[in-house]
């Protein structure tokens, strides 16, 4: 994707390594809130899985990360290099997600003034190795996730490696779908859609709350579509197909197949590979975040 033009945001922070504020933090599930193919960034898909199918055994979370969800907590990162402007923070490596951030910015904040709604930027929170969050602790095996509680963005992009090396998924556009899946969920976070997603949770068994997250997820995916589709002007030859082929390894049947051989389908949080992969073509399609409705009939 061409964004070799875009200014990179001005919403970005280095935590560091280990950086973040203090306060609750996961307790086990710090060493993986975003899996069932969320802890991507981990050393074995195989541990993955199984620790995956043990952490939503536990519980469900709502409004997560392309590999998971962001409950409530007490830490809010606070970074260590306060001050600097996002070009400063926004260098080598990090350039590329603080463009996709921009332009998911502007993208969005455009949109909402068509629906004649206001728009609150999210900030991109670079991290290395471990990090407080405003949703707790969390280390980078459990991949980028969206943070509710302080908007934020988190990612150590030594995931972006594992994602082209570990799953196959190769190309700027895989790296930029899993930014604008993140950002997608900041979308959910100001319609308030995450938190109504949250209550019924609440009350919801844990098959059906599982079902509900999966429901969250696809339309991330969706919205991750409908801001490429936004700016199509700007999709290069080979994008689409690198695109696709990120939603197809993260699906949950896919990684639960690699990690266990089996698949437990009412274990889903995030949708199989061809739901994944179907809603981020909705996406890209209509450009319309209308369509994107995927709690209304079947997915």
């Amino acid at each position: 994707m061409r964004l070799d033009d875009i200014d990179p945001t001005d919403n970005a922070q280095d935590l560091g390594s280990g950086g973040g504020g203090g306060g609750g933090g996961f307790g086990l599930l710090g060493l993986l809130p975003l899996l069932l193919g969320r802890g991507m960034g981990c050393g074995s898909i195989a541990i993955i899985g199984l620790i995956a199918i043990a952490y939503f055994a536990m519980s469900s979370g709502g409004g997560g990360g392309l590999l998971s969800s962001g409950g409530a907590g007490s830490g809010v990162g606070q970074s260590p290099t306060a001050g600097q402007s996002g070009r400063q923070v926004c260098t080598g490596e990090r350039l590329e997600s603080c463009r996709v951030m921009r332009l998911a910015d502007d993208t969005w904040a455009a949109i909402f003034r068509e629906a004649g709604r206001s728009y609150r930027p999210a900030t991109i929170k670079f991290y290395q190795g471990q990090v407080d969050s405003g949703c707790g602790s969390a280390s980078s095996a459990v991949g980028p996730f969206y943070c509710p509680a302080d908007q934020g963005v988190y990612l150590d992009t030594s995931f972006f490696r594992e994602l082209e090396q570990r799953f196959g998924a190769k190309g700027d556009f895989a790296r930029d779908y899993v930014i604008a899946h993140e950002m997608g969920h900041h979308v959910q976070d100001l319609l308030g859609t995450s938190g109504k997603v949250s209550q019924l949770q609440a009350r919801a068994s844990r098959a059906e709350g599982n079902a509900l997250s999966v429901r969250l997820e696809l339309q991330a995916d969706c919205f991750a579509g409908v801001w490429a589709a936004r700016n199509k002007e700007r999709i290069e030859p080979g994008d689409i197909e690198e695109g696709m082929t990120a939603a197809n390894a993260i699906g949950d049947d896919t990684l639960q197949r690699q990690a266990q051989g089996t698949v437990v389908p009412e274990s889903f949080t995030h949708g199989t590979s061809a739901q994944r992969m179907a809603w981020l073509k909705k996406g890209l399609d209509t450009g319309d975040p209308a369509q994107c409705d995927t709690f209304s009939g079947n997915i």
